[in-house]
């Protein structure tokens, strides 16, 4: 995925953009410094129909579904979300909090909002993800990587073991190209 760049506003050339309200200023002084990759489809196990980019815009409908339903009243977001065919939307600037991890900590430093990028991939825990995502996903996190001063990329799970599964046991971790220091 080639023309991606990270501006000095925090979004992303050569990605799409659609800004969602479910986002705030992190903490003064606050260094990005953890990246955290999720799973996402909605309903759960189906793909595409827009369901994601209308959970974090607060633009679900009742009655589509009687698990959309359920989260008509959630205020969630991600910073970027890649769809099974590669294609990655930014839903908030990087210089911004996104509501991704909820509770959460990671080495000891709890609320891991205040400082991580959240990456949501169109999927489940139980099938793998495809060639594209990881095509785009590595592009993605080589632009990370050298805009902000990353110490780890981890996954939801990583974070919030207690209730969280994502990325699941189809991500492979070792298909990320990693800069050795960041190697799980």
């Amino acid at each position: 995925m080639a023309g991606l760049h990270v501006q000095a506003d925090g979004w992303l050339d050569g990605v799409a953009r659609t800004m969602s309200p479910n986002a705030d200023a992190r903490p003064d002084g606050t260094a990005i410094s953890l990246i955290v990759v999720h799973n996402i489809s909605l309903p759960p196990g189906r793909y595409g129909g827009g369901h994601v980019e209308r959970l974090f815009t607060n633009a679900l409908c009742g009655g589509e579904h009687p698990f959309l339903d359920r989260l008509l009243e959630a205020r969630v977001s991600s910073h970027f979300f890649i769809e099974r065919a590669g294609r990655c939307t930014q839903f908030v600037s990087c210089l911004d909090r996104a509501w991704h991890a909820g509770a959460s900590s990671f080495r000891g430093r709890s609320r891991c909002n205040d400082y991580s990028i959240g990456i949501e991939l169109e999927g489940t825990d139980f099938e793998p993800y495809t060639e594209a995502q990881y095509r785009t996903l590595n592009a993605l996190l080589a632009e990370l990587l050298a805009a902000y001063p990353v110490e780890a990329v981890v996954g939801h799970s990583d974070v919030s073991s207690e209730r969280k599964t994502d990325p699941g046991p189809f991500f492979h971790w070792n298909r990320l190209e990693l800069p050795a220091r960041l190697a799980r």
